[in-house]
C-alpha cells in the first residue's frame, strides 16, 4: 500500500451505518506540508460503526432531552438580563443553523441576543438575501464584521498553497468573533449552534456543553500560525503590521475568565437536526434555499452564503477522499432523512464534481493561475487515496 500523507490511516474503511470513512480528521488542525505528524481521525468501533453514528444512536435513545432543556433554562436564567442590554452573543451568518439558534433563544426562551457575523470571503446573492432576512424577517440585531480584505485574501492564498485549506483563516475568525464581541459588549454568554463533534470531531466533546477553552490560549500573538506560517513570518514580508492581525488573535483564557465569558453549544441542550433547523428558519426568519443545488452535492440549503465555500469541500475531497456530498449524506442518514443506499448513490454521483461556477473568481481572489491551482491540488493527493489512470485522477476507494 502506498504511503499515506498527513498520517492518515493507510487502510480506508467506510462506516457501515453512514458513508463517512476513517480518513475524516477529528480536528481542524492542519500541517504545513503534505507529510507530517499523525492526524487524529474519526474512530470506528469493532462493529464498523463510526463515532458520529454511535453518538447519534445515543441522541435517539439514552439522552433525556427534557433534562437537557432544563439544564439550558438554568444556564439562560444565570445570564438573563432585565435592563435591556444584550445577554447572549450568537455568532453566525444567518444560515439555517444560526438563524434557528438566535431566533429560538429570543422568541422561545426570552433572551436578548446580539448576532455577530464574520463576513464570508465573497457573498453569494442568496447568502446576502438570507443574511438580510435574518434581521428584517427574523427580528434580530446584528453586527457584520469584515476583516481587512487585503490581509484576508493573502491568508486565504497562504492557506490554500501551504495547507490546501482555503477556509482556515475564515474558520479561525468565525470561532473568535463570538468571544471577542462578548468581551467588547460586556456579555458573558456566547451560544454557538451544534458542536462539530456531532459529525466526527473529537467524540468526547459531545458530552461537554462548552467549547474547549484551549483554543483561546493565545500566548505570543506573533507565534500564531495562519495559513501554515507564523504571523511573525508574514509581518517580515513588510506589507502587514501586527495590528492588522487583531481580528485573528483569540482572547486568552485569562481574558475570558476576567470577563466571565462562557462559550456554549445549543446542540448539547436541544436535539440537533440540520434539516429541522432549515424548516424552522424558513418559517421564522425568511431563510430561502438556493434555486439550484450546490456543486459537489445534492443539497440546496447548507452553507450557501460564500462563493469560496465549495472549494473548501473540494480540498477535503483531495486530501481525505471525502467531498461535500459525503458530509451531507452522512448526517442525513444519521437523522433518518435518507437511507444509506440513497446516500451511497448520491455520494457516487456528486462527490467528485468540480466546483466550476465560481472557479474564475476563486483564482482571481487568491491570485493563482489555473495551472498553479492544479499543481497545488495535485501535490496534496495522497497516493493511498488517488491513482492516475489514462491521465485522469481516480479515487482508489469509494463507498459501496
Amino acid at each position: 500500500m502506498s504511503k499515506a500523507f498527513f498520517g492518515l490511516p493507510e487502510q480506508v474503511i467506510f462506516c457501515k451505518a453512514c458513508v463517512i470513512s476513517n480518513q475524516r480528521p477529528s480536528s481542524t488542525v492542519e500541517f504545513k506540508h503534505v507529510s507530517g505528524e499523525a492526524k487524529a481521525t474519526i474512530s470506528f468501533g469493532e462493529d464498523g460503526i463510526c463515532d458520529a453514528c454511535r453518538y447519534n444512536q445515543l441522541k435517539q435513545g439514552s439522552i433525556s432531552w427534557e433534562e437537557r432543556e432544563n439544564e439550558l433554562l438554568a444556564v439562560l436564567d444565570r445570564y438573563r438580563r432585565t435592563d435591556g442590554r444584550y445577554d447572549v452573543i450568537v455568532p453566525g451568518s444567518g444560515g439555517k443553523d444560526s438563524a434557528f439558534t438566535a431566533h429560538v433563544l429570543k422568541y422561545k426562551y426570552g433572551m436578548n441576543p446580539l448576532t455577530v457575523t464574520w463576513a464570508p470571503h465573497k457573498y453569494t446573492e442568496i447568502g446576502w438575501k438570507n443574511f438580510e432576512n435574518w434581521m428584517h424577517v427574523g427580528g434580530l440585531d446584528n453586527i457584520l464584521f469584515t476583516p481587512n480584505g487585503r490581509l484576508h485574501r493573502h491568508l486565504t492564498r497562504l492557506a490554500f498553497v501551504n495547507l490546501l485549506h482555503p477556509f482556515q483563516p475564515f474558520i479561525v475568525g468565525q470561532r473568535i468573533i463570538g468571544p471577542a464581541m462578548a468581551r467588547r459588549f460586556g456579555v458573558q454568554l456566547v451560544m454557538y449552534g451544534e458542536n462539530q463533534a456531532e459529525y466526527g470531531n473529537k467524540a468526547q466533546e459531545n458530552f461537554k456543553p462548552t467549547m474547549d477553552r484551549k483554543f483561546f490560549s493565545a500566548g505570543d500573538p506573533r507565534s500564531l500560525v495562519l495559513g501554515g506560517v507564523t504571523i511573525d513570518d508574514i509581518i517580515k514580508e513588510g506589507t502587514f503590521k501586527i495590528a492588522d492581525f487583531a481580528p485573528y488573535i483569540p482572547p486568552s483564557i485569562e481574558e475570558l475568565d476576567q470577563g466571565g465569558v462562557d462559550v456554549h453549544y445549543l446542540g448539547y441542550y436541544l436535539k440537533w437536526d440540520p434539516q429541522e433547523c432549515y424548516y424552522y428558519a424558513v418559517e421564522n426568519t425568511g431563510f430561502q434555499a438556493n434555486s439550484e443545488r450546490t456543486e459537489g452535492t445534492y443539497s440546496k440549503y447548507s452553507s450557501i452564503d460564500d462563493r469560496i465555500d465549495m472549494f473548501h469541500y473540494y480540498t477535503t475531497l483531495i486530501k481525505f477522499g471525502i467531498g461535500r456530498a459525503t458530509y451531507d449524506a452522512a448526517q442525513e442518514i444519521r437523522n433518518e432523512k435518507i437511507t444509506r443506499e440513497e446516500g451511497v448513490a448520491l455520494v457516487r454521483k456528486f462527490d467528485q464534481e468540480f466546483p466550476r461556477k465560481y472557479f474564475g473568481e476563486f483564482l482571481d481572489y487568491i491570485g493563482l493561475s489555473e495551472a498553479e491551482f492544479v499543481a497545488t491540488v495535485d501535490k496534496f493527493r495522497s497516493p493511498h487515496l488517488w491513482e492516475k489512470v489514462d491521465g485522469e485522477w481516480r479515487l482508489r476507494h469509494q463507498v459501496s
